[in-house]
């Protein structure tokens, strides 16, 4: 053989080990064997070692071509059809499924509002799934847990599309704090969920396992399993005993499933979502409105936040938000509008640390604002005191240079507790009272019973002497109302008649 047709063979060996890589399966089809085992939790999906042909080369059948070996040499043309490709989770058929694709597929409107909404944030979770390889299937998730809206907050408090409870908020990371809510940013809770179900699947082993314990927790599922081995029975997800929402979670994640696969079939109609990255991530600086940020942006402030829910004040702070999130051709038009602002003011907002108690009419009187501005800004009921150690959002001058710092950036909390409010009451004395023993009837200090009533902190007082006292609210409405109770049994008592007007003594109980 000569040089050439050598070297060409080669280049032809070298192109057909390239085309070896991670594909996916059909929409449909199951996952292979090689799909079950748990998934890599590091940041990269190893390549597969590159395949070799050894003897004489052959077409590849249709079979073949469909396995995850190959890869697709046509992109999908949308990002529905990589996802169907990459479905790769046991399908789940049952009476819960069928009910669960009737209610989705009776209502078109509603279908259309998620997926619609999906289209922000679908393209950055696939390409994490991807990237990690886990199933596509749980793309779909959001849509079971919030219809994708990333704001959405549940009656147990959980925030956010992927739904985080704070403390498990916590646990993987998600800041929560005055300025923002991790659990509703949409790269944060999305490396923090698919963490979670990495973690809870190689726990079971079975996805439909790791979901349940994603919507149930991982030591409900474990009990549960636990309690059905002990009587000798199965442990999959059907045979386990559960809540009725966790008996429904998984067949609704499969009712989205097929109908994602084939929406032809329930009669419903996808919207197009590209195959392509809808947002891309601005580094910044310096503390920004969220205003200014979508006026540089050219974009309104709703599509703004949808991009950056995790924001929860009028202002981002760069020292823990150094990214902001923007439609794909707008994050240069915000680049070169923010270069020509270089100049101008970015933040009118800053924070304020509350330097001991204080009540919200004192604290605006601090920092310039009215008190009615520095309790809708900061969300501070009536009747509460604002505790030290707090931080506040108030206004920020021109003259101010400095950006919030980051320690406060990331763990400023806001602290309150229901504010005393007194009112001066009237006690009687009784026998043998004094100034420390009404002081510590009341709970209160000698030295104001005593400057109360203009006597020295070791004064006796008078049975029947009026003792003034300030007490809260509920605690002096009840002393009154002691107070005229005890008045009118002592006025009943002296109505009450004498022997002789009873007439004569009353007879004596028998023994």
């Amino acid at each position: 053989m000569t040089l050439a047709p050598r070297a060409a063979l080669a280049s032809l060996l070298l192109w057909l080990a390239g085309c070896a890589t991670t594909g996916s399966p059909t929409a449909g089809d199951t996952a292979p064997a090689a799909a079950a085992t748990p998934p890599v939790t590091s940041a990269a999906t190893p390549r597969l070692p590159a395949v070799y042909p050894a003897g004489p080369l052959a077409p590849i059948q249709a079979s073949e071509a469909a396995s995850r070996a190959v890869m697709q040499l046509q992109p999908p043309p949308d990002l529905w059809e990589r996802i169907r490709r990459g479905f790769a989770m046991n399908n789940l058929e049952g009476d819960l499924v069928r009910t669960h694709e009737q209610w989705y597929s009776s209502r078109p409107d509603y279908i259309q509002r998620m997926t619609e909404r999906s289209s922000k944030y679908l393209f950055h979770i696939v390409e994490e799934l991807e990237r990690r390889n886990m199933p596509a299937e749980l793309a779909l998730l959001p849509f079971i847990e919030s219809a994708f809206n990333p704001q959405a907050v549940s009656s147990a408090k959980a925030a956010g599309m992927w739904q985080f409870m704070p403390a498990t908020g916590t646990y993987f990371d998600l800041k929560q704090n005055v300025f923002r809510d991790d659990r509703r940013d949409v790269l944060a809770s999305t490396r923090a969920a698919l963490d979670y179900l990495q973690k809870l699947y190689n726990m079971f082993g079975e996805w439909d396992l790791a979901l349940a314990a994603y919507n149930w927790g991982e030591g409900s599922v474990s009990r549960a399993i636990a309690r059905n081995k002990k009587l000798g029975l199965g442990t999959s997800y059907v045979e386990l005993n559960m809540p009725a929402e966790t008996r429904s979670y998984v067949p609704k994640l499969q009712a989205v499933k097929n109908i994602v696969a084939d929406p032809a079939r329930f009669g419903n109609q996808l919207p197009v979502i590209e195959n392509h990255p809808y947002f891309q991530s601005v580094e910044i600086t310096r503390d920004i409105d969220v205003e200014l940020a979508a006026r540089l942006a050219d974009v309104t402030v709703a599509d703004f936040r949808a991009l950056n829910p995790s924001a929860r004040q009028p202002v981002i702070l760069a020292a823990g938000t150094p990214q902001i999130l923007l439609p794909w051709d707008n994050a240069e038009v915000f680049k070169r509008n923010a270069l020509a602002y270089a100049d101008g003011q970015y933040a009118s907002w800053t924070a304020w640390t509350v330097p001991t108690n204080m009540s919200a009419a004192a604290a605006a009187q601090r920092v310039g604002m009215s008190e009615a501005d520095l309790r809708s800004a900061n969300s501070i009921p009536p009747r509460m005191l604002i505790r030290a150690g707090s931080t506040l959002i108030v206004p920020r001058t021109a003259k101010m240079q400095q950006d919030v710092a980051s320690h406060i950036a990331d763990n400023a909390q806001l602290s309150l507790t229901p504010e005393n409010i007194t009112r001066r009451t009237l006690v009687k004395a009784g026998k043998k009272d004094s100034v420390a023993t009404i002081a510590r009837r009341y709970k209160l200090s000698a030295a104001n019973v005593a400057e109360w009533n203009d006597v020295g902190r070791n004064a006796a007082f008078k049975a029947g002497q009026q003792v003034v006292v300030y007490l809260p609210v509920r605690a002096a409405a009840a002393s009154k109302s002691a107070a005229s109770k005890s008045a009118s049994r002592s006025t009943a008592a002296k109505k009450q008649p004498t022997k002789s007007q009873r007439g004569g003594t009353p007879s004596k109980k028998k023994r």
